[in-house]
């Protein structure tokens, strides 16, 4: 539990890097849901709930892209390295091999 708990909040800190708002929602979420289950005792209901703390973080990780507001009509989007993937271009009509 206590694994799943820092991973993640390691997450949170790469996932919302330089936004203080999102970083600390985040991290409130995070200590609410743990603090809140804390006295959990059916291990049934804790490996659910560790599921579900799991595929959170791999949501965060895969899914979550940083944008910030330029100015009033632009949005730069800001991906982390492990989101970028080889780009394969389209075809119409693709070759057989």
């Amino acid at each position: 539990v206590l694994k799943l708990f820092k991973l993640l909040h390691r997450t949170r800190q790469e996932v919302f890097k330089n936004d203080t708002r999102a970083l600390e929602a985040a991290r409130q979420k995070i200590n609410e849901e743990f603090r809140n289950n804390q006295d959990e005792t059916s291990e049934e209901k804790i490996n659910e709930l560790l599921k579900i703390a799991s595929d959170v973080e791999v949501i965060l990780r895969t899914s979550v892209i940083q944008a910030v507001h330029t100015n009033a009509d632009k949005i730069v989007l800001i991906p982390r390295k492990d989101l970028l993937q080889d780009n394969t271009p389209y075809l119409d009509k693709p070759t057989k091999k």
